[in-house]
């Protein structure tokens, strides 16, 4: 069992150690800024964001379902989290922090991941393309000044030339070679001209210093009582949901990438047991992040080493390399997000609208907006996934027909087609005739089913009637599940008694 969980390395598939490597190494550059600007969202100290990305990556990318994805400290994690932070402290959000993962590591346990494919297509375009419009606008912070102003004059001129050379490099160096990542190639050139002409530019070190040692086991201080778990219940459940549905639609979005299948119900176990070990290690907790996978997958990485090395890598850099990496130019990764923005966004949905029913377009559209609107993942794939839905139970009401015809013997059929649920109730019980219908009806279901507990009352109500009136009623053509559901529901409802003392409802077979 444990072999077949936690296997390191697929021996199936052949591992490219430079591309991992080398990838590894971007990502881990482009984890700093992220996970310093993610913790002081959430009002903490930059070092709890860098240890959520040390711990949350390396956990992940050993035990994950996804190789190449890569797992952090996130933004959708810090604004569940701010506001207790700012109410009960640090220690609080560390128990949080192991609870929402007691929670997701649960869900992996009793299989949920597999809720996801309750998620359709127009909700995972509208989530990637909200998720893009966010990367990007959050890089627009990058061009004002420590009063929240914009730069103007030579600072935006200088910051604006070194981003887009930064994008132009990203963008140039794979028509010409691919031996490394272009990303790298950008972050390490524009680190060579800032420092080589003296170039007076923001940098790493201007967000906070991330001068750190091993992350320090840490037991979370607060009172273990019943007062406490209902003040970090929710905030725990609620970070727990969020992280997965995040994690899990990035794996669904790195499976499209790559053509290969990752597992989402091991994903969610590994993303418990990171953000476990994050509490105890004082992290702040996170989940996948779509921008460092894209970035990872799109500088070639497929296994899981180039996870394993990012983590470390950002390790080396808080303990020993903290000097240099603080003079990092931010216009380097600011460009290199910006083309993971440009990159994560779907541009085939745009080609699409004309050929997408209306419905699918308004909750491809809803979620985008609630995506970058509101900044809250979780809501936005709820919302898409409940107008979805409604959406799918309106078309599915309108399609439930009657066919009609009295055969040689003077008995009316009615061959019904389409499911029968609440959304088509009404419109099956309008389909009958029960005053001038002759003594003896067969309703078919030949082409229907009887999917819930209003379809079952419905057929109680539509039997009552003809019962009333002295007509005799065949269901006819029910399928097995449709007889056990009726069978179920005899203990339930008063299903009419015609002929049949067992069901409780004429079932003739064919």
């Amino acid at each position: 069992m444990i072999k077949k969980y936690f296997n390191l390395f697929d021996l199936s598939q052949k591992v490219d150690y430079k591309n991992e490597i080398l990838s590894g190494l971007t990502v881990a550059l482009a984890l700093i800024p992220e996970a310093v600007a993610f913790a002081l969202i959430a009002g903490l100290s930059p070092l709890t964001g860098l240890y959520a990305a040390f711990v949350m990556g390396l956990v992940t990318s050993i035990f994950g379902g996804r190789p190449g994805m890569i797992s952090g400290a996130t933004g959708a994690v810090a604004v569940v989290l701010v506001t207790l932070a700012q109410s009960h402290g640090v220690e609080y959000i560390f128990a949080t922090v192991i609870l929402a993962g007691i929670i997701q590591a649960g869900a992996g346990v009793l299989r949920l991941g597999k809720l996801m494919r309750l998620v359709p297509h127009p909700v995972i375009f509208g989530f990637v393309n909200g998720l893009a419009i966010i990367i990007f606008m959050s890089q627009l912070d990058q061009f004002k000044d420590a009063e929240g102003t914009w730069l103007t004059g030579t600072p935006l001129y200088v910051l604006l030339g070194l981003v887009a050379l930064t994008m132009l490099i990203i963008w140039g160096l794979p028509k010409l070679t691919k031996v490394v990542p272009s990303s790298l190639v950008a972050i390490l050139t524009i680190f060579g001209v800032v420092v080589g002409f003296g170039i007076d530019t923001k940098t790493v070190g201007d967000m906070a210093s991330i001068q750190g040692g091993f992350p320090p086991f840490h037991i979370p201080s607060i009172p273990f009582n019943f007062e406490s778990l209902v003040v970090i219940f929710p905030y725990a459940a609620i970070m727990a949901a969020v992280g997965l549905i995040e994690s899990l639609l990035t794996l669904n979005i790195i499976d499209e990438i790559t053509e290969t299948r990752g597992r989402g119900n091991k994903e969610a176990v590994a993303q418990g047991i990171a953000n476990i070990c994050s509490g105890f290690l004082s992290g702040m907790g996170g989940c996948a992040m779509i921008g460092q996978s894209l970035i990872n997958i799109s500088s070639g990485a497929r296994a899981r080493l180039s996870g394993i090395f990012a983590a470390v890598m950002l390790l080396v850099f808080i303990m020993f390399g903290a000097n240099l990496i603080e003079k990092l130019p931010m216009a380097a990764l600011t460009g290199l997000m910006i083309m993971v923005a440009i990159g994560t966004f779907e541009w085939a949905s745009f080609r699409t609208i004309n050929r997408m029913p209306k419905s699918d377009i308004f909750v491809m559209a809803m979620v985008t907006l609630v995506t970058a609107v509101l900044h809250n993942l979780a809501l936005a794939v709820i919302v898409g996934v409940i107008i979805a839905a409604l959406v799918f139970a309106w078309d599915n009401a309108k399609r439930i027909r009657a066919r009609k015809h009295i055969d040689e013997k003077g008995i009316k059929h009615y061959e019904i087609y389409g499911p029968l649920f609440f959304g088509s109730v009404t419109l099956f019980n309008s389909k009958f005739d029960v005053i001038n219908d002759p003594d003896e009806v067969i309703i078919d279901f030949e082409e229907s089913r009887v999917v819930d507990m209003s379809a079952i009352e419905a057929l109680n109500k539509i039997t009552e009637r003809y019962h009333k009136v002295g007509k005799k009623v065949h269901l006819k053509h029910l399928s097995k599940d449709c007889r056990r559901l009726l069978n179920n529901a005899d203990a339930i409802i008063d299903v009419n008694v015609l002929e049949d003392p067992t069901y409780k409802l004429v079932v003739d077979k064919v």
